[in-house]
């Protein structure tokens, strides 16, 4: 029996596997797609579908920089396990599709598995079923990021644990300048350390303010140290406390980590003088892994009592 196209995109769905082992099964299967499904199993290919739906919370976040074009991207992609994390394959795995995302610019997940991993005949799906099936866990690519216009500076914190990519438009002929990737550095790690909710306080929208004013002037009338004093002053002091406040949530304007004494915009303005150019902090990303995935607890107990059940 013949088998087409269509065959191989419903058993690929079907099972996770990759178009080749998808085509091979099927000519093995005379185009039958249930006797392939077994094929497949038979082989252990299919075992990766399995573990598709299992809890990927661990895992490793990355950014990588094309030393050629300067295109920047950030990626993270999940495992079961902080072990797996540590694979060299599923390292090399990450890495790869981070270089995929800065050459091909995919515009969604489903771009990006299509698009072909380097070195390989192999889509990025392909290839990550593969993987699965090698290292015996669920693995997932889970977001990315991209620029590809100004100066992108990566960061990796702790093998993976929190990346960043940091972009910044500076005046022509400094792009790649030693100074100009020292503060993108610099940056970079005071954003993995202190993770700011903003770029800059002109972001932070009126109604983010006006909820923040409401709790913290509720929270003050119900201290007791508050009792006397008029609503007028109470206000004051709340306003005060906010003021302090774009200081822990914005970038431009926490105290700059290697010298509290100056905030992160004097600073950049300060390289930007000493350069003899312009420097504007444009954005930046933050992946940190397994961030509000809920992860999975074992009991060690209940599993006992499965197995001898």
């Amino acid at each position: 029996m013949a088998f087409t196209a269509q065959d191989v995109k419903n058993l690929r769905e079907t099972t996770g596997c990759g178009m080749m082992d998808c085509k091979k099964a099927l000519a093995e299967a005379d185009g039958d797609i249930d006797k392939a499904v077994e094929w497949l199993r038979e082989k252990g290919l299919a075992a990766a579908q399995k573990k598709a739906g299992r809890i990927a919370a661990e895992g490793m976040a990355y950014a990588y920089v094309c030393p050629e074009c300067g295109v920047g991207s950030i990626v993270e992609v999940n495992a079961e396990s902080d072990f797996v994390a540590k694979n060299d394959l599923f390292v090399e795995y990450v890495k790869n599709v981070a270089k995929v995302v800065a050459k091909d610019a995919p515009a969604d997940l489903d771009a990006l598995f299509a698009c072909k991993y380097p070195g390989s005949e192999k889509t990025v799906l392909e290839e990550q079923n593969d993987k699965v099936l090698v290292i015996g866990e669920n693995i997932k690519v889970r977001r990315f990021a991209r620029y590809d216009k100004g100066v992108s500076v990566a960061y990796v914190h702790m093998g993976g644990r929190i990346a960043v990519l940091m972009n910044l438009e500076v005046g022509a002929g400094f792009e790649k300048s030693a100074e100009v990737e020292e503060l993108g550095k610099d940056l970079a790690m005071q954003v993995a350390a202190l993770n700011p909710q903003f770029l800059d306080k002109s972001e932070v929208s009126e109604e983010f303010i006006e909820n923040e004013k409401r709790v913290r002037l509720a929270q003050a009338k119900e201290d007791p140290k508050n009792a006397t004093k008029p609503d007028a002053i109470i206000e004051k002091i709340v306003m005060g406390g906010l003021a302090k406040y774009y200081k822990e949530i914005c970038l431009m304007q926490q105290p700059f980590v290697k010298d509290d004494k100056v905030s992160v915009e004097d600073h950049v303005a300060a390289v930007a003088k000493q350069l003899g150019t312009t420097i504007k902090v444009n954005c930046y990303t933050r992946f940190e892994k397994g961030e509000g995935i809920e992860k999975r607890q074992d009991d060690l107990a209940e599993e006992v009592a499965k197995l001898i059940k």
